[in-house]
């Protein structure tokens, strides 16, 4: 039998063993805790008025998470926030699509882990696979529209669907805003002159630059598309360069105003969900964008911003007067004047001048 002494010493053994795997499991919960939290969080970047709140809050209360939204207006920024070490700080992005390629060339983004997005099943196939990004390695679409002109109707006033009214002084109908992205405002001003969206002949594309210039000296400026939309609804303007989703909310909020696309032919565009290179929740990133992708979920965001909506399975969700609406979903005779900006490879830097001596003259 023990003696007392040495089962009163096992017995401060054992509990001072006890003692310490308690403090040690104390420890690795304490250590742990910070990363669940961190991992619960999602940090979206994203164009403005692009997603209906409750989209956000849904995910959120599904996930129990915070997502912190922060915004930009124009691609030309989110790329140089990305460049500029926006990869760790951002877990979903939302390129358009000529900007995608220099993204991805650039590693800027993480390859998607399509085992964890089933949803991208449903989308269009008009939509995915685009060349940008042929096997939906780094990006699915989110929306997509076109660029047309935003214009305050006068009562009985039949005006003329041209891109005219901004490039033509005998055309114009009063003040008029050109819209601050390098490759729209020029790929309107070469289709105005019947050429190519995405001309890369130099004589053209002096052409658009003087048309640009002159136009300048004639506007209001440059503007972003939703500043556009919002300066003719509170009648600062005429005539605003806007996106169609923008305008169609316009519409709605007054009448007088309008949207079309001029006959000279305009452009189509898609803009895509992707995770940055260095995303520090991508986890949760790519929850978010098979999140999107759901069939109700991806109506939700097209019925709050009024785009159409890449998502096949989603169309039968869509308000049907958004279905039926040629500003949202144009007819094919229209649709066969649209072009997709595409990547233009060391030739983009082109325009980059063009935009700067556009803007400096």
């Amino acid at each position: 039998m023990p003696s007392p002494i040495y089962s009163s010493v096992k017995r401060g053994i054992q509990r001072a063993d006890a003692l310490k795997r308690w403090l040690i499991i104390l420890v690795l919960l304490l250590c742990a805790a910070p990363a669940q939290a961190q991992e619960n969080k999602l940090n979206l970047f994203i164009w403005s008025e692009y997603i209906d709140p409750q989209v956000i809050q849904s995910f959120e209360k599904a996930y129990d998470c915070k997502v912190t939204v922060n915004l930009y207006e124009d691609n030309e920024s989110l790329l140089a926030r990305l460049e500029g070490g926006g990869t760790s700080l951002y877990d979903v992005v939302v390129p358009s699509d000529y900007i995608v390629h220099t993204m991805i060339s650039r590693k800027l983004l993480a390859p998607l882990r399509h085992d964890n997005i089933p949803n991208i099943k449903n989308l269009d196939p008009r939509f995915a696979g685009r060349e940008y990004d042929p096997d939906n390695m780094y990006t699915v679409p989110y929306q997509w529209g076109t660029v047309g002109l935003y214009v305050r109707k006068q009562p009985g006033e039949t005006i003329d669907e041209t891109w005219g009214l901004i490039f033509d002084a005998k055309k114009q109908i009063g003040s008029f805003l050109i819209i601050d992205d390098a490759r729209t405002a020029v790929g309107v001003a070469l289709k105005y002159k019947g050429h190519s969206f995405n001309s890369t002949d130099k004589k053209q594309l002096r052409e658009a630059r003087d048309l640009l210039i002159e136009a300048r000296n004639r506007s209001l400026g440059f503007e972003g598309a939703v500043g556009a939309k919002n300066m003719v609804l509170g009648k600062a303007c005429r005539v605003g360069m806007a996106y169609n989703g923008d305008a169609v909310r316009g519409m709605r909020d007054d009448p007088d105003t309008y949207y079309f696309i001029p006959r000279e032919g305009s452009e189509i565009w898609v803009d895509n969900l992707a995770v940055p290179a260095r995303a520090p929740h991508r986890d949760m990133a790519e929850k978010f964008i098979n999140y999107i992708l759901d069939a109700k979920i991806g109506a939700q965001v097209s019925n709050f911003n009024q785009y159409a909506t890449p998502n096949q399975a989603a169309l039968e969700f869509i308000n049907a007067d958004d279905r039926k609406n040629p500003v949202i979903y144009p007819p094919p005779d229209v649709m066969k004047k649209l072009e997709f900006v595409k990547d233009l490879g060391p030739r983009a830097a082109w325009y980059d001048e063009l935009w700067t001596s556009i803007k400096l003259k």
